[in-house]
């Protein structure tokens, strides 16, 4: 049986002081919730189990971490290599779940090879100043995949807005001394996020969903948003492995 191979990636900072560019003006009491990437894939994870979707084989990844400060924390101008062996300059370490992202994504990619990757994190401020705390911003240069996701959106109630991935921002992240930088200008932040991702998902499907608006009420806390647009989106994957070959 040919079954279509998933990858789910969650980003999973348990707390997040910001590092060394730490987070003031009282934003850093909400930061537990900085793990509702991986708490929404874990509760997908849970529901698929349970549903048993066909012709599926599902690849669920958290990167989990916490960014705090010690002595063998990453300070600004430090260089990491990715696992892919991509270089990369820590413009600030308040931008580190996409560092998280990145090897993930690189695992799901190469060593697990996934056939379709999405990826689910509270990645950017930028994406709540953009659409609010209602809906979550999609980013993706495959079409097909974008209309299977915001037709999942649209039966969970589950809202995502898909947003551009400008090629011309690529210019923000270009680094003198790394392969590339964690951050660029504070102009189209979700956006240079959302580019930074793509340079370690090869040419594949794949999807980025920053959640950092609709993850958390200020009513009621943690929404699990998410968990049901992953599952229905995979339920929907069952079946179509044998259509494509």
């Amino acid at each position: 049986k040919n079954l279509r191979k998933l990858g789910i990636v969650g980003k999973g900072l348990l707390f997040d002081t910001g590092g060394y560019d730490i987070k003031a003006g009282g934003s850093m009491a909400a930061m537990k919730f900085d793990c509702g990437g991986a708490a929404a894939i874990l509760g997908a994870a849970r529901a698929i189990a349970a549903l048993q979707p066909p012709d599926v084989e599902v690849h669920f990844v958290i990167a989990a971490c916490e960014n705090m400060i010690n002595e063998r924390a990453m300070v600004p101008g430090d260089i990491l290599i990715a696992s892919n062996g991509k270089t990369i300059e820590v413009g600030n370490t308040d931008a580190e779940g996409r560092l998280t992202m990145a090897d993930a994504l690189v695992y799901v990619d190469k060593e697990l090879e996934c056939e379709r990757i999405i990826e689910l994190s509270t990645l950017t401020g930028a994406c709540m100043i953009s659409l609010g705390k209602a809906m979550a911003g999609l980013w993706t240069n495959d079409d097909q995949l974008a209309n299977e996701l915001e037709e999942a959106s649209r039966v969970t109630g589950e809202k995502l807005w898909r947003m551009p991935l400008t090629e011309e921002y690529k210019e923000q992240l270009k680094s003198k001394i790394a392969d590339i930088k964690n951050i660029g200008t504070r102009y189209g932040g979700a956006i240079t996020a959302a580019l930074f991702l793509q340079n370690f998902v090869e040419s594949k499907p794949f999807a980025h969903i920053d959640i950092a608006g609709p993850v958390w009420s200020d009513k009621v806390g943690a929404t699990g948003y998410g968990a049901k647009l992953v599952t229905e989106w995979v339920c929907r994957q069952g079946g179509k492995g044998d259509e494509e070959t």
